[in-house]
């Protein structure tokens, strides 16, 4: 009993610090987003008025306005939340309180780790109270529940990443010249299957294909008549772990 109380009054992961010194950055340095914007997101943050600090940023960052002290004062200003926050005031703390803006990532790095920390211990509550309801629930579907749950956490959604156009048309370009040789053909493998072909165009080199879904819907017999039809039919080389 004892060391059941001691467990619920433990704080969760979490590095304030880090959190502030990420904002704080960014505030000193807009450059600074571009190098965390694929590492965190505003619910990587622990604080609550971290969350809207950062999101208020992002909005700022997407219409590619200043994210200076006085450009994020107003913009959560006009989101009626700059006291939530606590003013002027905690916007010239976390500014004074950067060690160096060069190590942001590092400073990310730190935050999104006890992020999915805190996730991988609500996902451990969340399954421990599927063990102990026994309720009606099939095995299978507590099973898949608990999965999806910790599933959730290894694929954990970082914030979006922005492309510059001029990066992407180069790829994009590529990709129609390469429809365009083929005059209508796959560009990739095919997989036998004409519908998941139209989508796809095949299965393309150096990606990673990943079959989802819940227990007994056929995954293996998918991958399967997939490695068959390539080895067959295309005449390729496939190699099968299980």
């Amino acid at each position: 009993m004892v060391k059941q109380n001691k467990n619920n009054i433990r704080i969760p992961p979490q590095s304030i610090p880090s959190e502030q010194a990420v904002l704080g950055s960014i505030m000193l340095r807009k450059d600074a987003i571009h190098e965390i914007e694929d590492i965190v997101n505003a619910d990587s943050f622990y604080v609550e008025k971290h969350k809207l600090i950062f999101q208020a940023m992002l909005d700022l960052f997407l219409k590619n306005e200043p994210i200076d002290m006085l450009s994020l004062s107003t913009k959560l200003s006009e989101q009626k939340l700059l006291e939530r926050i606590g003013g002027n005031q905690y916007l010239a703390e976390i500014v004074n309180v950067v060690p160096s803006s060069t190590n942001v990532k590092h400073y990310a790095d730190i935050v999104q780790k006890k992020y999915v920390l805190r996730s991988l211990i609500e996902a451990a509550d969340y399954v421990s109270e599927l063990g102990f309801e026994e309720g009606d629930e099939h095995m299978d579907d507590i099973l898949d529940l608990a999965e999806k749950k910790i599933f959730s956490v290894i694929s954990s959604p970082k914030s979006q990443k922005f492309v510059n156009l001029k990066d992407a048309l180069p790829e994009a370009w590529e990709r129609l010249e390469k429809l365009h040789e083929h005059k209508g053909m796959l560009r990739g493998l095919p997989t036998g299957f004409a519908d998941l072909d139209n989508i796809l165009s095949g299965l393309q080199k150096s990606d990673l294909i990943i079959l989802a879904a819940r227990p007994s819907m056929g995954k293996t017999t998918l991958a399967l008549d997939i490695a068959r039809m390539s080895s067959i039919v295309h005449e390729k080389s496939v190699l099968i772990f299980s």
